[in-house]
């Protein structure tokens, strides 16, 4: 097994918690649960292989589907049970844990996606950043609209930005070590990540201008 394979397996399970407690706080039941768990976790990949010419990864190795299934399951009986008998803490821990899932899986899928750019022929650094983005925040994207929210990858703190900034910083590294690159990666976007939740960093919008 190679450093990608856990990398991905971590994206996975992180994006798979991620839609999942979308959906739980969206109200949805057990398969509403499993399937933004799914959509979060897979979503991405699936874009980025059809950009590119290839059968989704989910429909070649069924290993990530499986994965997100069991985790969107445990998840629903383990916060199912925890609800019951201390409300209170499950409820307040629901943004934290969104937050840690989500950073955890766009950190890895973004690292992923320049790591399959980098197998592509005539592999360009625009290429492999490109992918890593797409791979990053297309599951996310997905799951929002499926929840009917705004995607939080146009609102957020810094959220494609972090994603912009490991894609490079790993696709710039790769002729190094690809192992170097990838950990440079994934700590990157995790650390601007918690940086702009902390700092409470945005990029420029403007305000009170009221939509048709």
């Amino acid at each position: 097994m190679n450093s990608l394979f856990y990398i991905s397996i971590l994206g996975t399970v992180a994006f798979a918690v991620s839609g999942g407690m979308v959906a739980i706080q969206s109200r949805m039941d057990l398969f509403g649960v499993n399937m933004l768990a799914l959509t979060c976790a897979v979503g991405g990949g699936a874009i980025r292989d059809i950009l590119i010419g290839e059968r989704p990864v989910m429909f070649r190795d069924p290993t990530y589907v499986v994965i997100a299934l069991i985790t969107a399951n445990v998840l629903f009986v383990f916060l199912a049970l925890k609800h019951r008998r201390f409300p209170a803490s499950v409820v307040n821990a629901y943004e934290k844990i969104l937050f840690i899932s989500d950073s955890l899986g766009l950190a890895a899928f973004t690292v992923n996606g320049v790591a399959i750019g980098k197998d592509q022929p005539d592999s360009t650094l625009f290429l492999c950043c490109f992918l890593g983005v797409i791979t990053g925040i297309g599951g996310g994207i997905l799951r929002d609209i499926l929840a009917r929210k705004m995607p939080g990858v146009f609102v957020k703190h810094i959220y494609a930005v972090a994603s912009i900034i490991g894609a490079v910083i790993t696709g710039v590294l790769w002729p190094v070590s690809s192992d170097i690159a990838m950990m440079a990666g994934f700590a990157a976007v995790v650390i601007i990540r918690i940086c702009a939740a902390e700092g409470r960093w945005n990029l420029p919008h403007i305000e009170g201008i009221e939509g048709p």
